[in-house]
């Protein structure tokens, strides 16, 4: 079954400009298909990321995994993670796990999923590829001024206006 709609567009670049800096991953290629750990059926393992270059004035990061392809208005939030502390260049692959994984300081936002951790790729079976952006946000505040109370969409609206710098890398994935 095919939703037969058009392709959304690459989100990033309707928000205002900011600085790149860099992000890689031993997990996630970018414009390729996710390792099978990277998807929900198979074990919702979040990707190693690591990043350099961040820009001067960075004092926290915020990581992000979102679906822009996801078949609702609003996308897919697969992963939140605020207040990652700004000496901080790397999550090892199962940091979504939960809160206890994460660096001291940093938290998990709920997903769109409804869980304080990583969820992985879950596209409608037939649908199109779907792309899932990790994002490593830098922000020029030690705190994004959010708890873990706070929905995706409210910890976006705070980065719109507290990012220094934005990396990205993105993978896909079709059911």
């Amino acid at each position: 079954m095919s939703l037969d709609r058009p392709v959304t567009p690459d989100p990033y670049p309707l928000l205002p400009a900011v600085a790149s800096f860099d992000v890689t991953s031993a997990d996630v290629v970018d414009g390729q298909p996710l390792k099978d750990d990277q998807v929900n059926a198979h074990g919702d393992t979040s990707p190693q990321l690591s990043w350099s270059n961040a820009p001067e004035g960075t004092k926290s990061f915020v990581v992000t995994c979102f679906d822009p392809d996801a078949p609702i208005v609003s996308g897919f939030w697969h992963w939140v993670v605020v207040d990652v502390p700004a000496d901080v260049t790397e999550l090892a692959a199962g940091a979504g796990a939960g809160d206890a994984t994460l660096p001291a300081g940093a938290f998990h936002v709920r997903n769109d999923g409804g869980t304080h951790a990583f969820m992985g790729a879950a596209p409608p079976q037939g649908d199109q590829d779907h792309r899932y952006f990790f994002v490593v946000h830098a922000v020029g505040e030690e705190t994004l001024g959010v708890d873990a109370s706070a929905s995706p969409a409210v910890v976006g609206f705070n980065l719109t206006f507290k990012t220094l710098g934005r990396a990205i890398v993105h993978g896909t994935y079709r059911h």
